[in-house]
């Protein structure tokens, strides 16, 4: 099979001749990949053809006007999202700070500069894809449509989930401004792609370690309608879609699958109600899976034999009857030893074919 019909086969719940396979990961690992490859530090798709990835993604750059002023010690990005650099023994993060909309009313958030769907370049996407016709391509990411976690880079958490339980004027007026641009540039991009996108993948951030963020009835109040315009418009397009969901999140699936979502992503194993023969069990009939490879288990904190069975143990558990993506549940962390996630990949094309 090529990339391309390996991905659509498991996403579709069936069985390709391997499991699809799938890459993302922090700078440092992702540097330290390179090296090991031999490859220059940004052949990206040098590394993706090393590991065997058989995703791309598309998306149309923005080409507008510069929206936020500058501050000293932060990045700020199209949204006005403020970021620090904090470093950590293995590497660092741009850290989410200072939530410049935490304490702002309807007037100030309807002001708050945001990028125009106009401002930015669509030109460019059908010949992307024709490039990477042979893999699964896809618009959007974990990002895509997100609400809680994306309003809290602004508002921050506490105040999003204040202003999801009380229906707050402006941080609802936020959230649908933000995805209402992001609609409309979707929208536009799967037009420019002329049949060239393969699927779409949104998400949001749905669960703790140990328990659902929100109850069912706030999810299906607000979070579900806002969600499903986004995958009615991948379905006017005949596309699938699939959902990044962190930490316990299976709890949602059922409305997901309802609404027409075929994957799920992230998977995080160590969570409640996320294990591999759980959800293998409880949704295997309703949803394919893209994920399930800890990104704080063995890959990170265990040895090379460990990663091995680590990766055998879900891939035994998740290929039955297909439907299984293979991907580390969230970026590899810098704290992963080169050898383990080199271990992690190798397992995958040795164990991940069907027979």
């Amino acid at each position: 099979m090529t990339s391309k019909e390996r991905v659509l086969t498991a996403l579709a719940r069936m069985t390709p001749d391997r499991v699809p396979i799938n890459y993302f990961a922090n700078p440092g690992i992702d540097a330290r990949l390179k090296t090991h490859f031999g490859l220059q530090p940004h052949d990206h798709e040098g590394l993706n053809q090393r590991l065997g990835v058989d995703f791309r993604g598309v998306g149309a750059p923005y080409t507008g006007p510069k929206l936020h002023e500058d501050v000293p010690g932060r990045h700020i990005d199209l949204w006005g999202i403020h970021r620090r650099w904090v470093e950590h023994p293995t590497g660092g993060y741009w850290d989410y700070c200072d939530f410049p909309l935490r304490e702002a009313d309807e007037a100030t958030v309807a002001a708050w500069p945001m990028p125009s769907p106009d401002d930015h370049d669509y030109s460019g996407i059908a010949e992307a894809c024709r490039a990477q016709a042979e893999y699964a391509v896809f618009v959007g990411n974990a990002g895509l449509a997100c609400i809680i976690n994306t309003a809290g880079f602004l508002r921050g958490m506490e105040q999003t989930l204040i202003d999801l339980v009380t229906a707050d004027p402006a941080g609802l007026l936020m959230i649908d401004r933000m995805l209402d641009i992001q609609y409309e540039v979707t929208a536009r991009t799967l037009e420019a792609a002329d049949g060239g996108i393969d699927f779409m993948w949104i998400g949001e951030d749905l669960g703790t370690q140990i328990a659902p963020i929100i109850s069912l009835d706030l999810f299906r109040r607000v979070i579900r309608p806002r969600h499903q315009r986004f995958v009615d418009l991948a379905k006017d397009f005949d596309l699938p879609v699939m959902i990044h969901t962190c930490g316990s999140s299976s709890w949602s699936y059922d409305d997901y699958a309802e609404m027409g979502v075929n994957a799920v992503d992230t998977l995080q194993p160590e969570a409640v109600n996320m294990g591999p023969a759980y959800l293998k069990q409880r949704y295997g009939s309703k949803l394919a899976f893209h994920g399930c490879i800890s990104t704080a288990g063995p890959v990170a904190k265990g040895t090379v034999e460990e990663t091995v069975a680590c990766c055998r143990e879900t891939l035994d558990i998740m290929m039955p009857g297909g439907g299984y993506c293979f991907a580390p549940t969230h970026s590899l962390q810098d704290d992963s030893p080169t050898e383990n996630v080199v271990a992690m990949y190798e397992t995958a094309h040795r164990d991940g074919r069907y027979r």
